[in-house]
């Protein structure tokens, strides 16, 4: 019998939650079982139904019963995003694709193209991302470009982290999970009003998990492979009184661990170099978990970073208000790859990074009943460098790799929305960007190269929204996205060549996009949106070894996406609900030199089902049940499909459960979790440099344990 794909019945919720209208129309005179999320997606607040936007929400207290304990696992579950872990071999690093844009590089030269927020304050680099999210309010999750708001690298969409404000909860919360796979966190809440004016809020905690192998060849190896632990700590303030108020909140966090799990495929390419030197797939660890490794420099990853923010908001009147959001950053990093993962010293890349940034905001925003603005100026710079120090290259003699850039970005904005009747909204909005990027690069023998480049921009957006009768909102939108052009990351094949140290071109989206979203009846809450996104010089990273190293460099490219996403929760009884997201995308990407190159990381079929059972105890206590199951389809790990399929990485399935008791009081809740309950092993990144093919797998094991909560 053949055997049937996977997301081969990935239909039938939706026929269900579509016949759920009929079903609960007898229904209509109860109240909603759905609470109203309200959102910042627009950088003011309004209800999800109302927002022009395909966008999914999570609320900050149901995050750990869906098994999400940071954005890798939030990628799992909005329809149409795929969150990897890449970035030289760090456990902390992320990797958001959304709609087929994203980036799988870590280097100072390069730009994300899914953006992530932190209450209003832009996250520049990917290593060290994977924000803590035991003190979070809400995640809102923006697919499709987001370039007049939240400007530039948001091309693909945005992640926006809003924690919880000082004085909201006015209380404290202790949490407590342990786990197998040496899994042990602890972290803790607490939340003051000290005065009517004055409250200060505090988070800290620490996790640890073990890794999923060894270093064989080193005994004296303090550290196991993808093992890690991390401390983290966040400070909050907040003044207010009845037209102003402040918030100063300093966050700092430090991870160490071990290096992500990866191997190295030899024998695929026989005409490569590392074959042609004599090693073969025998000589790497035969369990792709563990590391043959023989350079214990190359065993430990570690990451920190600490800010400051400063949020201001001013009501002038009953019409005007002002915000103001400064930020100071800083991050390094240490890690690197031993690429060949055998004994010997062939292929190796130990690496460290770091990177300072400041940014300003100032808003000016205004509600005049039937007509509103956002309106405000952006300052952000960035100096970052990475260092590779004493790298070796096809066993040749230890040699160095370093890059530098400085960015400067300033932009002005201005969105508008007015109500043309009690039903009919419509927005539009622009932003104009000015960029400057200097940059500097030098490795091996060869003479150093510099560069700097200039961008500018002007991001538009419009949009209509319509309420339909029945609780429903109809939206139709064309979306302007820019990313500044970018050096190539690691140039090693470029050295020497005239102007070969040069900036691709302004990247550039264009989206169109309709959609339906709403609460038509008391069981079902639903959005869907249809949309086509036009690219233009959207730069592709190719890496091979060339010359004197690992050789990456950008392949312009005009990408066309059009896809199709659903988001349903749906009500069968009081007491059992499903959600379920459904999300596919068609990529086409023009010929270059008669190669047709393919969007990488971006699988065509994505989906997931959570169904959820509500069981009330005669004490007034409450056990819930619920399951989560997550869809990605097979993708490429990089631009290229390759005839021999090397990197090609294979579908998967992810399956979390959750048991939780809540006691009558609503002040603990016990739960028994498992994640990944059916050990998926899966890859996370292919790459085939032409001499081997490293293959980055999934630090994401099954796991089960015990959590509890409890709030004061």
């Amino acid at each position: 019998m053949k055997k049937k794909h996977p997301g081969a019945y990935w239909w039938a919720p939706v026929l269900l939650t579509l016949g759920l209208p009929q079903l609960a129309s007898a229904q209509d005179d109860e109240d909603s079982r759905f609470e109203e999320i309200t959102v910042t997606a627009t950088k003011r607040e309004e209800s999800i139904y109302e927002v022009p936007i395909a966008m999914s929400a999570f609320q900050g207290d149901n995050l750990a019963a869906q098994g999400i304990t940071d954005i890798t696992d939030i990628g799992k579950f909005v329809p149409n995003m795929n969150v990897t872990g890449f970035s030289a071999g760090h456990v902390s690093s992320v990797n958001p694709f959304i709609r087929g844009i994203g980036l799988q590089d870590h280097l100072i030269l390069t730009d994300p193209g899914v953006s992530v927020y932190v209450d209003g304050v832009y996250l520049g680099r990917q290593v060290g991302q994977n924000w803590s999210l035991s003190n979070i309010e809400r995640v809102e999750v923006l697919r499709g470009p987001q370039g007049t708001l939240y400007g530039r690298n948001s091309i693909g969409g945005a992640v926006n982290i809003i924690t919880k404000t000082p004085g909201s909860f006015d209380g404290s919360r202790v949490g407590l999970e342990i786990g197998s796979r040496g899994r042990l966190n602890g972290d803790f809440y607490g939340d003051a009003n000290l005065t009517e004016n004055f409250a200060v809020s505090f988070t800290g905690g620490y996790k640890s998990r073990d890794g999923l192998g060894k270093f064989v060849n080193l005994p004296n190896a303090d550290v196991e492979v993808g093992e890690s632990q991390e401390v983290f700590g966040r400070l909050a303030f907040r003044y207010s009184n009845e037209n102003f108020s402040i918030v100063v909140a300093a966050d700092a966090n430090d991870l160490k661990g071990g290096l992500r799990p990866y191997t190295t495929l030899i024998d695929e390419l026989p005409n490569g170099a590392v074959y042609q030197a004599g090693y073969r797939n025998s000589d790497v660890a035969s369990n792709v978990y563990n590391n043959n490794t023989g350079q214990q420099s190359q065993t430990h990853v570690s990451n920190s970073a600490e800010g400051l923010s400063i949020t201001a908001d001013w009501e002038f009147n009953d019409n005007l208000s002002g915000r103001v959001i400064a930020s100071t950053r800083s991050s390094e990093y240490k890690s690197g790859l031993d690429d060949d993962a055998f004994f010997d010293d062939f292929l190796s890349f130990p690496e460290t990074g770091e990177a300072d940034q400041d940014s300003f905001e100032f808003q000016v925003n205004g509600d005049f009943g039937s007509w509103d603005f956002v309106s405000g100026i952006y300052y952000f710079t960035e100096e970052g460098e990475n260092r590779q120090v004493d790298y070796t290259f096809n066993g040749g003699a230890p040699s160095f790799f370093l890059v530098d850039q400085d960015v400067t970005s300033q932009a002005i904005f201005a969105n508008f929305g007015f109500d043309l009747s009690d039903t009919v909204r419509i927005a539009a909005g622009a932003r104009y960007t000015e960029d400057e990027k200097d940059a500097f690069t030098q490795c091996c023998i060869n003479p150093q190269d510099d560069g700097s480049a200039d961008f500018d921009e002007l991001s538009w957006d419009i949009s209509i929204n319509w309420d339909l009768s029945g609780g429903l909102s109809l939206y139709g939108a064309i979306q302007n996205g820019y990313q500044s052009g970018q050096f190539p990351a690691r140039p090693f094949c470029l050295f020497g060549a005239p102007g070969c140290f040069q900036a691709t071109d302004n990247i550039t989206a264009i989206n169109f996009e309709a959609g339906i979203k709403g609460q038509p009846t008391d069981w079902l809450q639903m959005s869907a949106a249809v949309f086509n996104t036009e690219y233009s010089d959207l730069p592709y990273q190719v890496s091979t070894t060339v010359g004197g190293g690992f050789s990456t460099v950008n392949l312009v490219v005009d990408q066309t996406s059009f896809g199709f996403e659903w988001e349903s929760t749906a009500f069968f009884s009081d007491d059992f609900l499903l959600h379920f997201t459904l999300g596919y995308i068609d990529v086409d990407v023009e010929r270059q030199q008669g190669v047709k190159p393919v969007a990488p990381l971006t699988p065509e079929l994505t989906y997931s089902l959570s169904p959820e059972y509500r069981i009330a105890l005669g004490n007034g206590g409450t056990v819930t049940l619920r399951a989560d199951y997550a869809y990605r389809d097979e993708m490429w790990g990089e631009p290229s499909s390759d005839p021999g399929r090397f990197t090609k990485i294979e579908d998967r399935s992810l399956l979390n459960a959750n048991i939780a008791y809540r006691t009558p009081d609503d002040s603990m809740t016990i739960a028994v979790y498992g994640r990944n309950i059916t050990d998926e092993r899966y890859s996370n990144a292919k790459l085939n440099t032409g001499d081997y093919v490293l293959r980055i797998m999934s630090n994401d094991a099954s796991e089960f344990g015990l959590s509890i909560t409890k709030d004061f």
